[in-house]
């Protein structure tokens, strides 16, 4: 890596009667890609606007190259004073041309003539990224970018900053987001800041060593210390070592569902079968809804088991909400039947988050201003269920209003889960949760005993949580697959994958395809031999960057031998752009395959 381009040396910020965290060094080298890690309250977005100088520190120094851009993307941008999105996009002083707007816009979608204030917040984060990339930033700062985003347009959005020049530094709750884009992580901790030359994939596993020191070190010192160091091992590496073994037993739930689906979009249920019947709590049969001319649900059939995980996914527009309602009776198809377990008693999670006042405190919303918590039937200190939610039991006190976002959002979780239920509705749960409260929740959802439906675009998330996914292409029919998001992908018809199935495939060398008589049987003989050699080479680039990355791991590396971290840096990029070509290639052998049959 160059010199810095920017940087904060000392940085210091008191945020109420303390320190909300001091003598932080931070740097952001001209191709970094960081990840910005830390519980919710930690300063993540306070840290976000230091760098970007919308702040100012009480303490350190802000040091940045002459002519650098830095852009944030922020969480939440305040449209109030603008009639349009392009009227946004295009205000301020660092403005950037109405074209370049318009021309990202397009590739997201997003109508940047519509009415700022009924604009949705899908369409009010599009258009801030709009804004932000059209800027052409040497340095951009993203705060939780994903939020309110479809599953193409994280898709689009993580193909543009795989392109991307310039260094990010990203806050984000999307798992693969991050680990598909960083290079480097920052650690806010405890008012302390680390970093590592490792992305978001191996932030797990330096996690844990890191705790596992401090744990050692408490060992040395009193009782308290020892008490505080058990807490944090289970809160963080005792969670994840449970669920390892939470995730088997998903698998085994998928192994079991997979049993029941046939191909993608067509459930052989059984439905003569009693057991089937008597576990069955949804059923639809042969559903559809439709509003106006169009068709949203087309002729679907499905039964939910009782214990089921299912998520629901598509883009923006699908029908996710829409088969959500169905399947919960709150609106009735066209044509079809619903029908519902008489037992079935559910919980509504939203993503409004709108059932807490914020001048209540803790202790109202979980225990009606009492010390015990009814949980299921079985009562808990009210303090001990707060650390089950990752909260200091000294918050029992605070105000609603007092809480940051995701803490207000985790406090909702901690009250619903509470009630007696057999059947948990989440949509976008994921929303404004830090990762480790993302890890409780998925702890939370694996020993719920009910059955859960979950609309989702996280898609690690998903992967971990669902037994089975419903996929909408927004045509009407839903896909129903075995497995979460990863499985979902893996198996729906892709457009070009169908295109390629109606034409003749080209012949080697780029010359086309002839008669229909004439059409290649198979595969030329590089073609096959790419196809059975590629994912051998993908292994060993894999294994070349582990290696390489845990070298630049070496905190000293770059001080000690700027040299050997320039070639180390530099060869990591090669191997990650021959790796993308390589499953590109790859990908486009496997689809060639299928349509040859």
């Amino acid at each position: 890596m160059a010199a810095p381009i920017l940087s904060y040396e000392g940085l210091g910020l008191v945020q109420g009667s303390g320190w909300l965290f001091r003598d932080l060094d931070i740097y952001v080298g001209a191709r970094d890609r960081l990840a910005l890690i830390g519980r919710n309250g930690a300063g993540k977005t306070t840290l976000l606007k230091l760098l970007a100088g919308r702040i100012d520190a009480d303490k350190g120094k802000r040091t940045i190259v002459p002519g650098t851009h830095v852009v944030l993307l922020e969480q939440e941008p305040d449209l109030s004073a603008f009639d349009t999105l392009m009227d946004f996009a295009i205000a301020g002083d660092d403005a950037p041309a109405e074209h370049d707007v318009a021309a990202i816009a397009d590739q997201l979608g997003i109508d940047m003539s519509r009415e700022a204030a009924s604009a949705s917040g899908g369409e009010r984060r599009r258009a801030a990224i709009a804004r932000a990339l059209a800027q052409n930033p040497d340095v951009l700062l993203l705060d939780e970018p994903t939020n309110h985003l479809d599953l193409a347009a994280i898709d689009w959005l993580e193909g543009w900053l795989a392109r991307y020049t310039g260094a990010f530094v990203a806050i984000s709750h999307d798992r693969t987001f991050l680990t598909r884009l960083t290079r480097q992580t920052l650690w806010l901790d405890r008012g302390g800041i680390r970093r590592k030359e490792i992305g978001f994939g191996g932030f797990d596993a330096w996690m844990e060593a890191v705790y596992a020191e401090e744990a050692r070190a408490a060992e040395k010192l009193d009782a308290k210390l020892k008490l505080e160091a058990h807490w944090l091992q289970r809160g963080v590496t005792a969670r994840r070592r449970r669920n390892q073994g939470r995730l088997e037993k998903l698998m085994e739930m998928r192994a079991t569902r997979a049993a029941m689906i046939g191909g993608p979009g067509v459930a052989k249920l059984g439905l003569a079968n009693d057991d089937v019947r008597s576990k069955s709590v949804i059923v639809a049969d042969h559903v559809s809804k439709s509003f106006g001319d169009r068709t949203i649900i087309k002729d679907f059939t499905f039964r939910v088991q009782r214990g089921d995980r299912i998520g629901i996914v598509g883009a923006n527009g699908a029908g996710k909400s829409t088969l959500l309602k169905l399947l919960t009776g709150e609106i009735q198809p066209d044509a079809g039947k619903v029908t519902l377990a008489p037992t079935l008693d559910g919980i509504v999670i939203d993503q409004q988050r709108s059932l807490l006042s914020p001048d209540k405190t803790v202790r109202d919303i979980l225990a009606d201003g009492g010390d015990w918590v009814e949980v299921r039937g079985v009562k808990k200190h009210i303090q001990g269920y707060l650390k089950d939610f990752l909260f200091d039991p000294g918050v029992v006190e605070a105000s609603v209003g007092a809480l940051s976002g995701g803490e207000r959002s985790r406090l909702l979780l901690a009250r619903e889960f509470a009630r007696e239920s057999n059947l948990l509705v989440l949509d976008e749960p994921t929303n404004d949760l830090d990762l480790e409260t993302l890890d409780l929740l998925q702890e939370v959802i694996a020993d719920y005993a009910g059955t859960v439906l979950l609309v989702s675009h996280d898609r690690d998330f998903l992967d971990r949580t669902v037994t089975v996914t419903l996929g909408l292409d927004g045509s009407g029919r839903v896909d129903i697959v075995a497995g979460g998001y990863a499985d979902w992908e893996a198996k729906r018809v892709k457009p070009h994958a169908a295109k390629a199935r109606k034409s003749p495939l080209p012949l080697a060398g780029g010359v086309g395809g002839g008669p229909v008589a004439e059409r290649r049987k198979k595969l030329t003989y590089k073609d096959q031999r790419d196809y059975d050699l590629l994912p051998t080479r993908i292994e060993a680039i894999e294994k070349e960057m582990a290696a390489i990355e845990s070298e630049l791991s070496d905190g000293n590396l770059f001080t000690r031998d700027n040299a050997r971290f320039n070639a180390l840096t530099g060869s990591l990029d090669t191997l990650r752009a021959e790796k993308a070509a390589a499953e590109d290639r790859w990908l486009d052998l496997a689809e060639a395959v299928e349509a040859l049959g």
